[in-house]
């Protein structure tokens, strides 16, 4: 299977390697985001060694990682015995090293785990023996708590040490698409609304050319790993998996407030801070606030969601329904999906926007911040500002079969009013996103007022001569 996107990463590795330096790279992301693929990528046409870590002995992992550097080095005596410890890699590579050379060790925390001084055994061969050759150190690591307290946060022994590190996010909605390019932009939202940016399951989903029989084949069966694989996620990463999922299920029922999730979960409310905290930082849930706070970490309007596609779909269609699914009964669950799937698709169409919205040559301005907007009875689905030009962009994202006529336009304009920032001398812009085109009467004040239109993920032309219009690919 060819490789599929991560260029800035790739770029940014590359530039590092071509200094000719000692380089320690702390590079981490979630399971399945790709880590691996994009390692094995740099790799080639490279000088170096990957090792994958697991949670056997300490002396087992320096043996077989030793003989993977015997083998590469032709070294028949380390390929017999392999390293006795840590020390004995740090040196070897420090006088075998001439040219630069890749050692990637992915898993990281494995080791860590197996021993709790393997930072500092690293920190001090980093420091002795490394710092000035021309080994190319990667650390890897999915545990993202746990590469962060070893390697990035200040207590760690690693602490200083890296020349650079990458967090490998999920695929962005382009990038996704590359995995079906031979698909519509409306066909591929619908597979994405499922699986989001995740390449390792953006891959189930590649042989099927509909989201239906994707589904079904690939996540209601009990013996797919997509349909185990959040608690197996959750029991990999942390110590309550319990706990978290029960949060989890309260936020996928609608519990977006604190005390909501409190009182949904059973979780007491002085705990509840740190559950949801590495929640985040696990990237399985976000905390919104309205775009126009000035202070969103001490805002009280803040409201927690989940922010990953597939964690979404999961709570949905299938922990409600474990049971009726380990007796084979996937009719009624695929049904249901297909009656209800809209919401899911809607949510994925604000995320796109989102990010056509923030790419720089869409916008008449440069953003500094991007979200949504909200009070007590009124929302907007998209807001964009740069404080120090006073410029404001408002947004609507329609989702509909029906194409957007004037009074969505006029409803937008209507709650811009309600929205407190800028004061009187702000410039205000407006964008509006349907999947269904936009009627004749709103084409044409459109192009009077200067609103922009999106047809799926294209920009409208709009142009006179009757009531036809192009559609521009950006």
């Amino acid at each position: 299977m060819p490789f599929i996107n991560r260029t800035s990463e790739l770029a940014y590795l590359n530039h590092l390697y071509k200094k000719n330096s000692a380089q320690l790279i702390v590079l981490y992301g979630k399971r399945r985001v790709g880590k691996t693929a994009l390692i094995r990528e740099f790799l080639r046409e490279k000088s170096g060694v990957y090792y994958l870590a697991d949670q056997g002995p300490a002396k087992d992992q320096l043996r077989e990682l030793g003989i993977r550097i015997g083998t590469y080095f032709q070294d028949t005596l380390l390929q017999e015995y392999g390293f006795q410890k840590w020390t004995d890699l740090f040196r070897y590579l420090a006088a075998m090293v001439k040219k630069p050379f890749v050692l990637a060790i992915d898993e990281y925390p494995y080791l860590v785990e197996n021993d709790a001084a393997t930072g500092s055994y690293f920190q001090k061969g980093w420091d002795e023996h490394l710092k000035d050759s021309q080994v190319f150190l990667i650390l890897c690591g999915s545990s993202m708590a746990m590469m962060e307290s070893e390697t990035l946060a200040y207590k760690a022994p690693l602490y200083g040490r890296r020349t650079g590190q990458i967090l490998v996010e999920p695929m962005t909605f382009d990038a996704a698409h590359l995995f079906f390019e031979s698909q519509p932009f409306e066909k591929f939202l619908k597979y994405y609304a499922v699986v989001g940016g995740m390449p390792a399951y953006l891959t189930q989903f590649q042989a099927y050319t509909d989201i239906k029989q994707a589904v079904l084949e690939q996540v209601l069966p009990t013996t797919t790993f997509l349909h185990n694989e959040i608690p197996f996620l959750l029991r990999e990463e942390l110590r309550e998996p319990r706990l978290y999922m029960s949060i989890l299920q309260a936020i996928s029922q609608g519990k977006h407030r604190q005390s909501e999730i409190v009182n949904a979960s059973g979780i007491e409310s002085g705990s509840i801070q740190k559950y949801l905290g590495v929640l985040r930082a696990l990237r399985f849930i976000d905390r919104l606030v309205p775009v126009t706070e000035e202070k969103p970490e001490k805002s009280k309007r803040g409201l927690y969601v989940i922010s990953d596609p597939f964690v979404r779909f999961w709570f949905r269609y299938v922990a409600p329904f474990r049971s009726e699914l380990a007796l084979g009964n996937v009719d009624y669950v695929i049904h249901k999906y297909m009656d209800t799937c809209r919401h899911l698709e809607a949510l994925a169409y604000e995320s796109y926007a989102q990010h056509w919205i923030s790419q720089p040559e869409n916008t008449p301005f440069v953003l500094q911040r991007i979200g949504k907007w909200w009070d007590k009875s009124e929302e907007i689905d998209v807001v964009a500002l740069n404080t120090s030009q006073n410029n404001i962009l408002f947004g609507e994202v329609k989702w509909s079969s029906n194409p957007v006529g004037e009074d969505i336009l006029d409803n937008l304009q209507r709650k811009r009013r309600l929205v407190e920032w800028g004061g009187h001398n702000r410039k205000d812009h407006f964008v509006l996103f349907s999947r269904s085109g936009f009627t004749e009467a709103l084409l044409t004040r459109a192009r009077r007022e200067g609103v922009v239109l999106v047809h799926g993920n294209r920009r409208v032309e709009i142009s006179y001569g009757g009531t036809a219009y192009a559609d521009l690919a950006k």
